[in-house]
């Protein structure tokens, strides 16, 4: 089973070459896409340098910052493999974990895997008030999706490619966490959380999320549960 994986990227020169490795070294057959959301830094010279070398499947580029949800959209599109996965283009999640998160999918016993980082894994002391908005976020979507998710915005989101290419996602940015969750919940698929390590970031090394993304998710969690498409989509 070939493990589609999914890098958006914008401005991390610093880390993506890196990332793309640890990718490639994963004990699983893997595809490679990355979707340059029209970074800034560099990180477009180091990507074609990559592909040059076969390190990446697929690279598309963006002419304008369209935002992570779109380019996570993009890489669906052009996803073959048989799971999906998203992976951030810096360090803060390791693939290392990619195998043990896809074993519930190739058991038959799920859609969808989510990895957590409040299950007890290793992970980075960092910010308080980051967990406590997280863990605000995850129960009022847990509220309308009626999951009992620890981690409702993990980057890792495994998903069988055949049910997430048919899932209508809109979303161009961070509202991508939140609409995939309320759209696997309204889709009844079957969903799995498996603890996992985190090493997140600091602002000064280059973490982009900040208290606003928060209340905007705030909005999101309204708005996608309680505005579903119509559509057969929900059909599994």
């Amino acid at each position: 089973m070939k493990l589609s994986v999914l890098i958006p990227v914008y401005n991390e020169a610093a880390t993506i070459e890196h990332v793309v490795e640890r990718v490639r070294a994963v004990r699983v057959p893997v595809e490679v896409i990355v979707v340059d959301d029209a970074s800034r830094d560099g990180s477009g010279d180091v990507l074609e340098r990559l592909r040059q070398a076969g390190r990446l499947d697929v690279l598309e580029r963006h002419p304008v910052n369209r935002g992570k949800g779109a380019a996570i959209r993009a890489g669906i599109s052009r996803a073959t493999g048989d799971v999906v996965v998203i992976q951030d283009a810096d360090l803060e999640y390791d693939p290392i974990d990619l195998p043990a998160l896809m074993q519930p999918i190739l058991d038959g016993k799920a859609d969808a895997v989510y990895g957590s980082r409040f299950q007890g894994g290793p992970h980075r002391v960092l910010y308080f008030w980051h967990s406590v908005g997280n863990r605000l976020l995850t129960l009022l979507s847990n509220m309308f999706t009626n999951l009992n998710l620890t981690d409702m915005e993990t980057c890792y989101k495994l998903v069988r490619a055949d049910l997430l290419k048919r899932l209508p996602l809109t979303a161009n940015r961070f509202g991508f966490e939140v609409e995939i969750t309320a759209r696997l919940a309204q889709a009844g698929a079957r969903i799995w959380e498996l603890p996992i390590s985190y090493s997140g970031r600091t602002y000064a090394e280059g973490k982009k999320i900040t208290w606003r993304d928060g209340l905007a998710a705030l909005f999101h969690i309204l708005r996608y549960n309680l505005f579903p498409p119509a559509g057969e989509w929900r059909r599994r």
